[in-house]
Formats: structure tokens, sequence, C-alpha cells
């Protein structure tokens, strides 16, 4: 795979999980574990793509 490719899927995770988080929020119940792992997740991801645009350049 390719960096521009694993940048486009890391991207495409990072869009799903925010979406996952929004409905989560929007959600009642919403359970604030979730919601923390959700954040950890996608910074997790953020940090990553933010790795991996450097060294692209």
């Amino acid at each position: 795979m390719t960096i521009q490719a694993h940048i486009a899927s890391l991207e495409k995770k990072h869009g799903a999980l925010e979406e996952e988080l929004q409905s989560v929020l929007a959600s009642p119940s919403s359970d604030d574990t979730q919601i923390a792992m959700l954040k950890r997740r996608k910074l997790r991801l953020k940090d990553e793509l933010e790795r991996l645009k450097k060294t692209k350049h």
C-alpha cells in the first residue's frame, strides 16, 4: 500500500469515527466511556495522518 493510499484509508476511518461519535453524542443515553474511547481512537488516527503527511513531503 502506498503512503497516499494509507493516508486515504486513515482519512476514511477518521471520518467514520467522527460520524459514530456524533451519533453517540446525539443519543440521550450516551455512554461517557464510549465517547472517550471514540475520541482517543480519532486522535490516534489524526496523529498518524499528520505523521504520514510529514514523511510524504
